[in-house]
C-alpha cells in the first residue's frame, strides 16, 4: 500500500498592532505589491526563533521598524483557503495571531510600507459612538435577511441564521455585545457579504451581489485575525488595565474616557464614568494641572500600579448608554 503523501505545514506570525491617536483607535497595517492592506506577518524560523513571540518581534521590526511592547498570543488560523490563492496546492499556511499595544504611532515608517490606519475603516459596523451606524440598517440587516430567509429546516447549526441575525447585531430587543466582533463579521464572511468571501470562493458570495463598501478588505484572513484582535481587547478592558499600555503616563480623565470609547465602540455617560474610574481606584491624581484641554484646565492622573498587588482583576467594566 502507498503512503499517502501529507500536505506540508507553514506557521506564520500575525500581529495586530493597535495605537490610539486623537481619540481613534488605529492599527498598524503593511501593504504589499498587490497593493491590499493586511497585518504585519512573516514565517516562523525555528533556526532563528527560539519562540513565537520572539520570530513575531523579529518580523515586525523588520517590516516596521517598530518594537513592540504588550504583546499576547490570540489564536491560531488554520482554516484553508483562508491563506491561499485560488487552485494553490503548495503548503497550508498555520497563522499564529497576537494582540499588541503600543504609543509609538510617531515613528518614522516611511522607509517601510507600513502605516497605521483607523481600524473602523475595516469594520465600520462597530463604531457606534455616535449611535448605530446606518450601514447596519441600509445595507447590512436588509443582506443578511434575505440571506436568513434562504435557509432551509434541515440546518445543522444550534442557531438558525434568523437568530444569529438578531443576537449579534442586537435586533428585536436582543443587546448589542461589543465583544461578539468576530461573530458579526464570521457572519458577513458566511452570507457572502464582504469582499474575503467572494476571493476565497464562498458559494454564498458567488450567488448574490454583495453590498459594496462594507469596510475596507484586508489580504488573506487578517481582517479576522483584526476582528478577534477587537474581541478581545474590548474584553480585556472589563478585567485588566491594558487600557494605559495605550495612554501617555498622565492622562486627564477624559483622555481616559475617549480612549474606552474609542475601543469599545460605546458612548459612556461621562459622570457615571467617572464614578466607576474612582470606585475601581485605577488612577491616582498627579497634583498637576492642564493646560492643553483647550478649555478650563484639567487635573492629570496616572495609572496606579498598586492596583495590581490589590485584586486579582483590576478592569473597567464600563456600562454604555446606549
Amino acid at each position: 500500500m502507498s503512503e499517502k503523501l501529507l500536505t506540508p505545514i507553514e506557521i506564520g506570525l500575525t500581529a495586530a498592532i493597535v495605537a490610539i491617536e486623537n481619540h481613534e483607535p488605529l492599527i498598524l497595517t503593511a501593504r504589499d505589491s498587490d497593493g491590499l492592506a493586511g497585518l504585519p506577518f512573516g514565517p516562523f524560523d525555528a533556526p532563528s526563533h527560539r519562540t513565537f513571540e520572539i520570530g513575531l518581534r523579529a518580523w515586525v521590526e523588520e517590516q516596521t521598524g517598530l518594537r513592540l511592547g504588550y504583546v499576547e498570543q490570540l489564536y491560531t488560523f488554520g482554516d484553508r483557503g483562508r491563506h491561499a490563492e485560488a487552485g494553490d496546492t503548495g503548503a497550508h499556511m498555520v497563522s499564529i495571531g497576537y494582540l499588541a499595544l503600543t504609543r509609538a504611532i510617531g515613528g518614522d515608517l516611511a522607509a517601510t510600507r507600513a502605516s497605521f490606519a483607523p481600524w473602523y475603516r475595516f469594520l465600520p459596523w462597530e463604531d457606534r459612538r455616535e449611535g448605530p451606524p446606518a450601514i447596519i440598517a441600509d445595507d447590512i440587516i436588509p443582506a443578511l435577511t434575505e440571506w436568513a430567509d434562504e435557509e432551509t429546516p434541515e440546518t445543522t447549526r444550534a442557531l438558525p441564521r434568523k437568530d444569529r441575525v438578531r443576537f449579534y447585531f442586537g435586533l428585536d430587543g436582543a443587546a448589542w455585545d461589543e465583544e461578539r466582533v468576530l461573530d458579526r463579521y464570521e457572519l458577513l464572511y458566511e452570507a457572502g457579504l464582504v469582499e474575503e468571501a467572494r476571493r476565497d470562493g464562498r458559494p454564498a458570495a458567488l450567488a448574490r451581489k454583495a453590498p459594496s463598501a462594507l469596510g475596507t478588505s484586508m489580504r488573506f484572513d487578517h481582517r479576522r485575525i483584526l476582528a478577534t484582535a477587537i474581541a478581545r481587547l474590548r474584553a480585556k478592558l472589563k478585567y485588566r488595565p491594558v487600557v494605559f499600555e495605550l495612554l501617555p503616563a498622565e492622562f486627564t480623565l477624559t483622555e481616559l474616557q475617549y480612549t474606552v470609547e474609542a475601543i469599545s465602540g460605546r458612548h459612556l455617560h461621562k459622570q457615571n464614568f467617572r464614578r466607576l474610574v474612582e470606585m475601581e481606584a485605577l488612577v491616582e491624581p498627579t497634583g498637576v494641572m492642564s493646560t492643553q484641554t483647550g478649555g478650563r484646565p484639567a487635573a492629570l492622573y496616572r495609572f496606579r500600579r498598586d492596583v495590581l498587588q490589590e485584586r486579582p482583576a483590576p478592569g473597567l467594566r464600563v456600562r454604555s448608554r446606549r
